[in-house]
């Protein structure tokens, strides 16, 4: 039934439809624009991250303590996704983002005051909370821009934006460890990358397109500079009609797919190197390569996704890579030498590689930029539900059955997502 609906939703560009697309030299400083915020937002949560231990020495934390503390920019986060399509139809893309960014960046000073300057678990909260609301907030917006620029360049180009939320976490993770192995405090390091992000983001910005319908472009403004929208709705309007996306059926199967491949992809992060140590006995080392495949594993499957999808379509790509992955974990977890783990984690990675921006854009694939801002928020909650959930319950259920035991939840839900692949049917053939 969901194949059928899709299907009929499927329209044609018009050669009237190309004709009003930006010069191509507008739409790669476009496209460039949301690579950078990507970027940015990677770096941002790859410099947190990889100084939690210096937080935690500095701040005499526990293990738990660390966990609640880490809980504050998780619930945060939450808020930042719901707060989106708001802050998005009030304020536009160009302002969403470089704000929320620079929220981002005062969160990240904030934890640098209380992890090297005084010892204050309040303000580092404070700061976690500020630096999750900005990125939850910046998430859904990046993608919506994204979304829209992938629709007026023709191509898939969505994967290869997470991708350079990839690149990002790398990029702030060796810049951490470099500030870690020179014994730089907390506080320089991230007051240096919050300023970089901050002036980054904000220069970055000022070639995504204003939006007329929401008020951003001035009087008389040049039609290179707006786009020929609808007349402008009211802000309630607006709002009232991003609550009605929650009761589109499809969208809630688009969260599935969302749901069960960002499962395997987070629990990979949280659990892999323990799976490798605990579970197949293998030492620390052989856990940090293995993760490293994963990593690479995904990063490249995002950089070469968006011809596939352009070539074969949403759904086969997903229904195979859900397959992939099903297989990769179920080699993983049942292997015996050490070539099956590496084989079964490379599949595993680029199994569950494309789930998140496939599901991103398909919710995104709808004419109204309103309604577009909502639904990217509504499954980036549920998709992000996979990576607040699925720690604590693999995390339960390692304890209780072992860790491989635990990993076998994750193949269900890869079969759930490619039974539910339908969902992410393109609307518009490019």
């Amino acid at each position: 039934m969901v194949h059928e609906a899709s299907a009929a939703t499927v329209e044609t560009v018009t050669d009237a439809d190309r004709a009003a697309r930006r010069p191509t030299r507008e739409l790669r400083a476009w496209r460039n624009a949301v690579f950078a915020v990507f970027f940015l937002s990677g770096l941002s949560m790859a410099s947190w991250v990889a100084r939690i231990p210096a937080v935690r020495d500095f701040n005499e934390l526990s293990t738990q303590g660390v966990g609640l503390v880490i809980l504050a920019g998780s619930i945060a986060s939450i808020g930042g996704l719901v707060a989106a399509p708001i802050v998005l139809a009030r304020f536009g893309p160009r302002i969403g983002m470089a704000s929320t960014l620079v929220v981002v960046s005062v969160g990240l000073v904030s934890v640098g005051i209380g992890s090297s300057i005084v010892p204050s678990i309040p303000l580092v909260v404070l700061g976690l909370a500020l630096f999750g609301f900005g990125n939850g907030a910046v998430d859904v917006i990046m993608n919506v821009s994204g979304a829209e620029a992938e629709r007026e360049i023709g191509r898939t180009v969505m994967p290869l934006m997470h991708a350079f939320f990839s690149f990002g976490t790398v990029a702030g993770a060796a810049v951490a460890a470099g500030a870690s192995a020179l014994s730089i405090a907390v506080f320089p390091h991230l007051v240096v990358v919050a300023i970089a992000i901050a002036i980054a983001a904000v220069v970055a910005v000022r070639f995504v397109p204003m939006r007329t319908e929401l008020g951003e472009a001035p009087e008389g403004a040049s039609s290179s500079e707006t786009d020929a929208a609808p007349p402008r709705r009211t802000f309630g309007e607006r709002l009232r009609a991003s609550l009605r996306v929650w009761g589109d059926l499809r969208l809630w199967l688009i969260g599935l797919v969302m749901l069960g491949m960002s499962f395997a992809e987070g629990s990979a992060n949280d659990w892999i190197a323990l799976a490798v140590v605990d579970g197949h006995h293998f030492d620390a080392t052989a856990a940090a390569a293995i993760f490293t495949v994963f990593t690479v594993a995904m990063t490249a499957s995002r950089v070469l996704g968006g011809p596939v999808l352009d070539r074969f379509g949403r759904v086969p790509v997903i229904r195979v890579l859900a397959a992939v992955g099903a297989g990769g974990l179920a080699l993983f977890i049942f292997g015996t030498e050490p070539w099956m783990l590496v084989v079964g984690t490379v599949l595993w990675g680029a199994g569950c590689s494309l789930g998140f921006p496939v599901g991103m854009s398909a919710a995104a694939d709808v004419p109204d930029r309103a309604e577009s801002a909502a639904r990217v928020s509504a499954v980036a909650m549920i998709g992000y539900c996979a990576f607040l959930v699925g720690p604590p319950v693999l995390g339960f259920l390692g304890e209780h059955f072992g860790i491989l035991n635990a990993l076998l939840v994750l193949l269900g839900l890869l079969v759930v997502a490619g039974l539910a692949a339908p969902a992410v049917r393109e609307r518009t053939r490019r």
